[in-house]
């Protein structure tokens, strides 16, 4: 029978614990929201949705088209300046997603005969890219310069390093400061996903590289998405000139797929302004993260140290991580439930994502409910 296979897969789930399955969002949700990546809490402020609402009068309701056709409008090429020049780079490029825009970095800067050499912690989006490009991969441990540094070492030509600039399971932070020295020891990029740093880490939200001396450097490319921090959709990668032009002629996420919607972009530009605005923003969901850890650590409970805004609380099992989710979710709060194949180490979690505007109020409550549920 065609497919029959995957109902063998799905009961392999199901003993495992590992199903997954769609839980559409209500508008007017009652639910305290832990488990988006809102950090800002800017994905419903006025001024964010009048962004996007004017880019959809003014432009319409899709992009239309490719970027290389019909797809980029002014208000690209506005967002593209205004973004590369908060986080230090010279130029910027947007993509459909963050998704989008970790492929093209990596395919396109992984070339036949580079080596890629890629952090066991990355994003999948990260770890498809290396898959795609043509270099050759070695995957080595968890933020550790000096595996990097051995890797690259063991490769003659061209070669890029590729890590999240702040992990998306725990929350840790790369030592994006070491791995640029190991880089430039044997003249290869440095390629980082900067998803969980831009609007957190930084001065004023800049992003981690930023906070780590790294904006502008010739050797260094970031990506970046505009679905977190910035409260909107779609992706961007940013570092030198001559590296842009080269995406627009060489990346396959950018010359086929339809460009981002102009709501997006302008959502995302109204988001980048008010955080120019405002950066106290960023160091409020700092500030709200470690709250969270402190509070929980002393309730007895096993949570990592946040270097930005996500805190990790770690479960016993995939079982019990669901059910403690589905507790919290029956109590009142949202909170994110990561299990594998999501989390490299197998270690099942909550997840939770520090945003900026929550009250103290709302921080204890969190607390409490995560505390008087856990299994």
């Amino acid at each position: 029978m065609a497919f029959g296979w995957i109902d063998e897969q799905a009961e392999a789930r199901r003993r495992a614990g590992l199903v997954r399955t769609l839980r559409p969002r209500a508008a007017d949700s009652p639910l305290l929201d832990l488990a988006s990546n809102d950090y800002l809490g800017l994905a419903h402020h006025p001024e964010v949705t009048e962004g996007a609402a004017r880019a959809a009068r003014t432009w319409g309701g899709g992009s239309t088209g490719s970027r290389l056709v019909t797809g980029t409008t002014e208000l690209h090429t506005e967002l593209e300046r205004e973004l590369a020049a908060f986080c230090g780079f010279e130029a910027a490029l947007v993509f459909s997603s963050g998704y989008a825009a970790n492929l093209a970095a990596v395919t396109a800067l992984g070339p036949h005969g580079s080596l890629i050499v890629s952090d066991a912690g990355n994003h999948a989006s990260l770890i498809d890219g290396c898959r795609l490009a043509r270099g050759e991969r070695q995957v080595v441990g968890h933020a550790d310069p000096e595996a990097m540094r051995k890797a690259l070492g063991t490769h003659q030509g061209p070669a890029i390093v590729v890590s999240d600039t702040v992990f998306s399971v725990d929350g840790d932070r790369a030592p994006l400061a070491e791995l640029a020295a190991a880089c430039r020891e044997h003249g290869a990029g440095l390629v980082v996903d900067d998803a969980h740093g831009l609007g957190v880490l930084g001065d004023g939200g800049r992003g981690a590289p930023y906070a780590a001396g790294l904006a502008g450097a010739a050797d260094v490319v970031v990506t970046a998405t505009l679905s977190k921090s910035l409260g909107s959709q779609g992706g961007a990668v940013l570092g030198p000139r001559r590296v842009i032009d080269h995406l627009v002629n060489a990346a396959r996420t950018f010359i086929f797929d339809t460009g981002l919607a102009p709501a997006a972009a302008g959502a995302a530009l109204a988001a980048l302004r008010l955080l120019v605005r405002e950066p106290e923003r960023a160091a409020r969901a700092r500030a709200v993260a470690a709250e969270l850890h402190a509070r929980l650590t002393t309730a007895g409970l096993e949570a990592v140290r946040p270097d930005a805004a996500v805190v990790s609380v770690r479960a016993a099992s995939p079982e019990q991580a669901v059910r403690w989710a589905a507790d919290c979710r029956t109590a009142g709060l949202a909170v994110g439930c990561f299990r594998p194949p999501s989390v490299p180490d197998g270690v099942s979690r909550l997840r939770l994502t520090a945003r900026a505007d929550l009250s103290g109020a709302e921080i204890e409550r969190a607390v409490r409910v995560i505390v008087e549920t856990r299994p």
